[in-house]
């Protein structure tokens, strides 16, 4: 692989499109984007709202505070926020500046205005439609498959923007053409120029969650549990730090997280093991660098067959990225990449995605745990083979059998999570 490859050409598109910031979890942002789109749309706040969503939508905006709204919480607040304070224009940041006038605003139009949601009977896992009214104007916003991918805007029964849903990652550079073995060849040879913007600002921003997450006290406090008298124990660091970036982040923490695969708490699982490991230990800039650019991307082609939303927690397809990461950091190549992932998803694909809330923090440090110790067992030369239950021979079969079992396998699993969810 050199730069003029193709190939190199995806790796590098595909970590620019992966890599975005995002002010606080991405399914109620993107409901505010949706809503905010609309009320742009309708040309007035509106007088009443109704949010159309999917199930794994419900899930995943349910128990997790909307950033900027004063610490509210689900659907409505989210609407409301994008409606009355969120920038259109913004994208995944669309509240990134709503001001404390936007917040007492926000609470006001909560208290005022009928906002009903809908269980929407789609066949996409993600979709949000929102229609907006005042008087007897309207508008219709519609998202589906992944956070910003507008396919409807209409005024008044008038079309704006009309296009079919398709593929999930419409628009996207195609993720099959990610390998262990190709991920693995790109993190030694990439021009660093080529990716050093994303990489940067992922290493700024998911840091700086962090450590808010470790000085505040956000949700269940995970990461501050887990450091509590381990403060010189690395393994525990690495651990602490990533699950206290998601007790800000799932908890009202305003700073921004950059994501992977659609999801911040991946984004966070990711890389901050990494960064941890890579300060502590003395690595250099480069190193790191190349090291996120194979972490990022094995997560990425982890979670390509999952898909963006499933019953499958996301965090540990992240963990095993972190793990890959972790490994090329310390002189490893493919062979060891490749079992750290085996081993990994061996141990910890139970775990089930119950929405973004603040025990997602426990989550990710049980999925960086088990990267860690699939990293360990191959350098002390154990690890699983193929026919241990769902591990196949080859590493990229496993990782197709994993991405099977949480698209097909677990699809009603994850319309029992909803339907027990929704009766809370």
């Amino acid at each position: 692989m050199n730069r003029n490859d193709a190939r190199y050409q995806d790796y590098v598109r595909i970590l620019h499109e992966e890599l975005l910031p995002a002010m606080g979890c991405t399914e109620p942002i993107a409901i505010a984007y949706a809503a905010a789109v609309a009320r742009k749309t309708l040309g007035a706040l509106p007088d009443r709202i109704t949010v159309e969503v999917s199930g794994n939508i419900i899930k995943n905006v349910k128990s997790v505070v909307v950033p900027h709204t004063g610490g509210l919480r689900g659907i409505p607040a989210a609407a409301a926020a994008g409606a009355v304070a969120g920038e259109a224009d913004a994208g995944l940041e669309v509240l990134s500046r709503v001001t404390e006038e936007g917040i007492r605003n926000t609470a006001a139009f909560l208290r005022r205005t009928p906002i009903q949601v809908v269980h929407a009977d789609t066949p996409h896992i993600f979709d949000i439609m929102i229609t907006v009214y005042s008087g007897h104007d309207s508008a219709f916003v519609r998202i589906t498959d992944y956070h910003t991918n507008l396919i409807s805007i209409r005024r008044n029964g008038e079309t704006l923007l009309e296009r079919e849903p398709e593929t999930l990652d419409d628009g996207l550079t195609d993720r099959t053409c990610l390998t262990v073995e190709g991920v693995t060849e790109f993190g030694e040879i990439v021009e660093l120029d080529d990716v050093r913007d994303v990489l940067e600002r992922q290493i700024a921003n998911n840091m700086a969650i962090a450590e808010e997450g470790l000085k505040g006290d956000y949700g269940a406090n995970i990461g501050k549990t887990l450091l509590a008298g381990h403060e010189d124990d690395l393994n525990y660091k690495m651990r602490a730090y990533a699950a206290a970036a998601s007790d800000a982040r799932m908890n009202g923490c305003e700073l921004p997280v950059v994501i992977n695969s659609g999801s911040g708490n991946q984004g966070i699982t990711t890389s901050v093991p990494v960064i941890v490991y890579a300060r502590e230990t003395g690595k250099t800039e480069e190193e790191l660098l190349r090291a996120l650019c194979v972490a990022n991307l094995i997560t990425t082609h982890l979670k390509t067959g999952i898909g963006r939303l499933s019953a499958y927690c996301g965090a540990v397809s992240a963990g095993c990225g972190a793990a890959a990461g972790l490994a090329f950091l310390q002189g490893g190549r493919y062979d060891e990449i490749a079992h750290t992932v085996v081993n990994a998803v061996a141990m910890d694909s139970g775990i089930i995605c119950d929405g973004a809330k603040a025990s997602c923090a426990a989550k990710i440090a049980s999925a960086v745990d088990a990267g860690l110790l699939g990293l360990a067992m191959y350098r002390s030369g154990n690890q699983f083979f193929g026919g241990d239950g769902i591990v196949k021979k080859g590493v990229e079969n496993t990782i197709a059998t994993v991405g099977r079992l949480a698209r097909r396998g677990m699809e009603q699993t994850d319309r029992e999570i909803i339907r027990l969810m929704m009766e809370n």
